[in-house]
């Protein structure tokens, strides 16, 4: 078995995996982690199963150093990764040796960075799922729901793989990218003013810092909802609720199951992905699109792998 010592760590490096499915019906949200897509890639660069246990690393300031010679692979948000000091770049598998040390510090490119460890790293099971959701206090660790904390030790069991190996540049997300986030119309989309749909799907949005695992917040011009008012009902993945004060907010993996906020729709996964890597501050525009357009297009992603 292998182990990594955390030297440094913050309440945003989590363990996560694809998430927490089956439960909804007891209250109980997903959890996992926030970019599917840099997850899988982590994983598949050591040839794990996709959705294996993972670290995700929000904004820097993790470190470990390594109690054995390894081999991790590391996807998603450039965060200034450190290797002994030298600059180390994502979207590749790499080795540890032992008393090494591997640190993130600060945000380059994106925001969320994604370590992985030969077979995922190890934790109970709560739920079917081994992904941390701290306001629930399930997953995690000890599966009580902590975030990773200094001085606590990583384990992971399987074998590592004889070559390290790196993503494609075609393959690689593009960060940088300014095409609309998709979004599939939702049941209420039809209760909005004419103007608040044209403003929705022709304006700017600006991420809020009042973000988390929860929600985002897109701050721009009010909406304006005109229907009737709503009984609870389930949220799904990447919902755009609209609150009182017109400014929708997206919801996120670890969002509570029921509300009664009118939609615009929700995020597609692959939009959601890219949602992930953004930092406050920056702008969003949305796009409308049909389910089949967004299930054949997740469809063609997941073959890539």
């Amino acid at each position: 078995m292998s182990r990594l010592l955390i030297e440094a760590s913050t309440p945003l490096c989590l363990l996560q995996d694809a998430g927490r499915f089956g439960v909804r019906h007891l209250g109980v949200t997903q959890g996992g982690a926030l970019d599917w897509r840099s997850m899988s890639w982590a994983n598949w660069l050591l040839g794990n199963e996709l959705d294996a246990t993972v670290i995700e690393i929000t904004l820097g300031g993790f470190s470990v150093v390594a109690e054995e010679d390894c081999l991790l692979a590391l996807a998603g948000a450039d965060l200034g990764a450190q290797l002994d000091g030298q600059a180390l770049a994502p979207w590749r598998s790499f080795k540890l040796r032992k008393g090494q040390r591997l640190q993130f510090t600060q945000p380059l490119l994106g925001a969320r960075a994604y370590l992985a460890a030969p077979g995922g790293f190890d934790a109970p099971q709560v739920l079917g799922s081994r992904a941390t959701v701290v306001r629930e206090e399930l997953g995690g660790l000890d599966g009580m729901g902590r975030a990773l904390a200094k001085g606590a030790s990583l384990s992971y069991a399987a074998p590592a793989p004889l070559l390290v190996r790196e993503l494609a540049a075609e393959q690689v997300p593009d960060f940088n990218a300014d095409s609309p986030l998709d979004l599939v119309l939702g049941a209420q989309i039809g209760e909005f003013s004419g103007q608040s749909l044209f403003d929705a799907f022709n304006s700017a949005w600006t991420l809020d810092s009042r973000a988390d695992r929860m929600g985002i917040r897109l701050l721009g011009t009010a909406l304006a909802y005109q229907g009737k008012p709503m009984i609870s009902e389930g949220i799904p993945l990447g919902a755009v609720q609209v609150p009182p004060d017109g400014q929708p907010i997206v919801l996120l993996n670890d969002r509570q199951t029921i509300g009664g906020y009118p939609r615009l729709g929700a995020l597609t996964p692959l939009a959601l992905a890219r949602l992930a890597q953004c930092l406050p501050g920056a702008t969003v525009r949305l796009r409308p699109v049909v389910q089949d357009v967004a299930y054949r297009e997740q469809i063609e992603y997941l073959q890539r792998f």
